[in-house]
Order: structure tokens, then C-alpha cells, then sequence
């Protein structure tokens, strides 16, 4: 607000409201402010007009994204070797908004068995009344990948590490087969996170996040992000991809995304300019700003899950009240070699072990329930990926929803417990576990 002689005095009301602010470049702060606001300064309705057409670049309105988001898509895309990200207000979020840009009405999915219980839900449940149907298959059987393709299949989905069972996805092989289908391969790489997984070198095409999880890292957010790897070519085929070959009403000039967006992400285009604005799962500046504070210090903190997670793994294995521990790290384990071959750097703190089990659910769930009852440093939450340790009964909390045959298939039983295990001195985290178990 100007207060030359041309512009008189402003009310009290007017005051109140804009002095002391003008929306200039700001203060060169070292850290990313929160721009906490729902909409931006405009220079001019021609610049207005240009933003709305997608012909330049800006803030317009926060439900399609603002400036502290803006760093925050930036730098995990950057981590993930990709060329742009899309930040959302779930991990949920990210999935569904992803299915949605590619599959359409009457498309098709082709989805691990190993999945999060909340993710089956939104294909078994939720897409098909979208129109998307979902073939579910073993993650392992590269046949089932190929054998479940139908003209309708826009993309296979898959989690690099599979929660809650620690699966470790073969992503080169199953991308091949995505490939050799002409679609993307899209992964869930909350469990690995970036730092110990870049599923880009491994030929993925999207990676979805749930950053609530290790990339917030201190279980005070809810948020997610969809990474574009710049992998696929759209162009290939068209005729299967219409939402960004035709024309697009969302660009005056009757141009395509394909075209319009040549050289950034088509595809992250597609996301912002139709789902994000019209489905409207925004990501707030503040929680952007929480996510930033996690990515400063993802490395250290991973390097210390990992570390952790294998020495209590270790001990589990070798404890009598154990009869399985799910952990890649270990050399018995089935997806050892995966986890050689794909977290060089380490492997993930989420796995699960199986207490003795007494062949009935309700029994192996009074066992849960009872060394549940017993720990005192881990805690009992519907979450990973937290500084703290964190204990989940899966088959009665995250995957209750799924089916006694589907619960089989994702290899969880009645008996398996979920470990996170956080940021604690795992000296004390064995011994809780120990204590329980006895």
C-alpha cells in the first residue's frame, strides 16, 4: 500500500488490513519461508490471463500449489533423478491422483499382492467406481505381470519394499514387462525413500511417496508426492494416452499437455492443472515446510533406521519367542539377494516378524495383543516411518480390511507383528522386546 501525496490517508479498517506489507521480492531468508497464503499477487490481468492459459509460469490460487511447495516438489524430484513432482495432502492422495491422470474410465490396472492395506482398499473398493478395475498378482511371478495384460492395462503398480512384509520388488524385471506392455511401471517407494532406493536407475517410470512417513520423518504431518522419473514416452502410443496427446480444453491455444508441456512433465501437468484443482488435495505451505525440515536430514536419519532395524532384526532371529522374522537384511531371507542387488545402502527399518502361531485367529491375536501389551518403548500407532519405534498388528489394523485369501497373498497371518523401528538406541529397543517376548 503506497502513501504518495496522490493517495490520501487510508481508514482505520484499511490499515488493519495492508499496512506494512507489499507483495515484493522477499528478504533473501537462508531457509524457505512458509508462504502462508491462499492466493498470490497478480502483476496484471494480462499476466492473470497468461497464468490461467498455462503461458507462463506463477502463483495464481494454493489448491494447485505455492511457492514453499514449489521447493519442496522440486527437491524430491531432484532426489529421485526425476523432472518434476506434484506435491499432494496424503500419500493416498498421491496414489489415487496418479491412477486417475493415467488409467481414465474403463481402464485397467495390473497391482502387486504386496501391497499397504489402504491402497487395496482404494483399488478393490474405491477405482471401480470410477470405472478401473485392478488384476491383482505375486509380485515375484513375472508370468502373472505379463499374463494379466489386457488392451485396457495403463500402468502396473508396485511397492519397491512391501509393507508389511518386507517383500523387495524386482523393479528392473517387472519394469521390463511394463515396458514390453506399453505402460508405466508406477512405484510406492515410501518404505525405501530416495535415499536407499532411486527406482529410476532401475527403470520405474513414477514414483508415488507418502512423505508422512520417513520423509517428514517425526510423525507430525500428513502428506504425499508424485515424482515424474521422465522415463516414459507418452508419444509412443497416442491413442491410449487421450488426456495428454488431444487436445486440451485446460489451454486456449487447443494445444495438447504433450505438446505444451514438451521438456517439463506432461504427466505432472495433467495432475495439477485437472486433478489437483479439480479434486483439490492441497498441500499446505506449513506442512511443506515441516517436509523440507525431514529432507534436510533424510540421509542421517535412514543410515540410522537401517542400521538399527538390522541389529534387532538379528536378535529377533535368533530369539525362541520368534518363530519368523521378515527382514531382507537377513541372509535366509527370500528377497535377500533383492535387497543386494536394489538397497545397496541399506535396507529399510519396516519388516515384521510372526509370533508362534496356535492355528486359530483369535488365539494368535491374543498373543499379539498380549506382547503388544508388554512393550514400553516401542508404541502401539497406525503409522512408520517415525523417529519413534512403532509396533502395528496388521491383520486387525492397516490390511483388516483385505480378505483371509488376500491377507495370505500379501503373506501376512494373525500371527505378524509390524516393526518400525525409529531413532531409539536399539540397546533399549531389544531389550523391550525381549521383556515382551518372555
Amino acid at each position: 500500500m503506497s502513501e504518495s501525496a496522490d493517495c490520501p490517508l487510508p481508514s482505520f479498517a484499511t490499515t488493519q488490513v495492508q499496512t506494512g506489507y507489499a507483495p515484493v521480492p522477499a528478504p533473501t531468508a537462508a531457509v524457505p519461508p512458509i508462504y502462508q497464503s491462499n492466493a498470490f499477487e497478480l502483476a496484471s490481468l494480462t499476466h492473470a490471463r497468461d497464468l490461467f492459459a498455462h503461458r507462463a509460469d506463477g502463483d495464481v490460487y494454493a489448491r494447485t500449489g505455492n511457492p514453499t511447495a514449489a521447493v519442496f516438489e522440486q527437491r524430491i524430484a531432484a532426489l529421485e533423478g526425476g523432472v518434476a513432482a506434484a506435491a499432494l495432502a496424503s500419500g493416498q492422495a498421491a496414489v489415487a491422483l496418479t491412477i486417475l491422470a493415467l488409467v481414465g474410465r474403463g481402464g485397467h490396472v495390473v497391482a502387486a499382492n504386496q501391497l499397504y492395506g489402504g491402497t487395496v482398499d482404494l483399488l478393490v473398493e474405491t477405482l471401480p467406481d470410477w470405472g478401473i478395475q485392478t488384476t491383482f498378482v505375486d509380485q515375484d511371478d513375472l508370468d502373472a505381470w505379463r499374463a494379466a495384460v489386457r488392451d485396457q492395462t495403463r500402468l502396473f503398480f508396485a511397492e519397491t519394499v512391501a509393507n508389511p512384509i518386507a517383500q523387495v520388488l524386482d523393479v528392473r524385471a517387472v519394469a521390463d514387462v511394463a515396458h514390453a506392455a506399453g505402460v508405466p511401471l508406477v512405484v510406492d517407494n515410501t518404505v525405501a525413500t530416495p535415499y536407499l532406493q532411486r527406482p529410476k536407475e532401475f527403470g520405474a517410470d513414477i514414483s508415488v511417496h507418502s512423505a508422512t512417513k520417513f520423509i517428514g520423518g517425526h510423525g507430525t504431518v500428513i502428506a504425499g508426492a508424485i515424482v515424474d522419473l521422465g522415463t516414459f514416452d507418452f508419444a509412443a502410443e497416442p491413442a491410449r494416452w487421450p488426456a495428454l496427446t488431444e487436445p486440451s480444453r485446460r489451454l486456449p491455444s487447443g494445444e495438447s499437455l504433450l505438446e505444451h508441456f514438451q521438456g517439463s512433465s506432461p504427466f505432472i501437468a495433467l495432475v495439477r492443472a485437472k486433478h489437483m484443482h479439480d479434486l483439490g488435495p492441497t498441500l499446505s505451505a506449513s506442512t511443506a515446510f515441516q517436509l523440507l525440515q525431514g529432507l534436510e536430514t533424510l540421509d542421517i536419519r535412514m543410515q540410522r533406521h537401517a542400521a538399527s532395524a538390522q541389529q534387532v532384526a538379528e536378535h529377533l532371529a535368533a530369539h525362541p519367542g520368534v518363530a519368523r522374522v521378515h527382514h531382507p537384511g537377513l541372509v535366509d531371507n527370500p528377497w535377500h539377494a533383492a535387497a543386494q542387488k536394489y538397497l545397496s545402502r541399506g535396507v529399510p527399518s519396516v519388516f515384521s516378524i510372526d509370533l508362534p502361531s496356535a492355528g486359530d485367529p483369535e488365539a494368535d491375536f491374543a498373543r499379539a495383543e498380549t506382547f503388544v501389551s508388554r512393550l514400553r518403548v516401542l508404541h502401539l500407532l497406525a503409522n512408520i516411518g517415525d523417529a519413534r519405534s512403532i509396533v502395528t498388528h496388521p491383520a486387525s489394523m492397516t490390511h483388516s480390511h483385505l480378505s483371509p485369501r488376500q491377507l495370505a497373498d500379501a503373506g501376512i497371518s494373525w500371527s505378524t507383528v509390524r516393526l518400525s523401528i525409529g531413532l531409539e538406541d536399539p540397546a533399549d529397543l531389544i531389550a523391550d522386546l525381549d521383556r515382551a517376548l518372555a
